[in-house]
């Protein structure tokens, strides 16, 4: 029974996914709820920490914290090489 701090959700999953979640529950003796709730909540936290991330990295070009991408190029490739260049630093 769902509690006054709780809200159902309904999605249609393809089958071969609902048999895997089926699995998983079972052999971690926990209900489909509870698996389903874990990933979401992981799903969640992850997009979360991707936007919070794109708004640092937005940032930082905003305030011209960048590397140009020449320099980054040629320290790549340098990498192979016996003496590969420094880090590029920002700019």
């Amino acid at each position: 029974m769902a509690s006054p701090d709780t809200r159902v959700f309904t999605a249609h999953v393809p089958i071969p996914l609902a048999e895997q979640v089926d699995e998983l529950a079972s052999r971690l003796e926990r209900s489909r709820g509870w698996i389903v709730k874990q990933a979401l909540c992981a799903f969640v936290e992850q997009e979360q920490q991707r936007h919070r991330l794109t708004l640092d990295g937005l940032a930082d070009v905003d305030a011209g914290r960048t590397v140009d991408q020449l320099a980054v190029e040629a320290w790549v490739a340098s990498l192979e090489s016996d003496k590969p260049l420094p880090v590029p630093a920002c700019g």
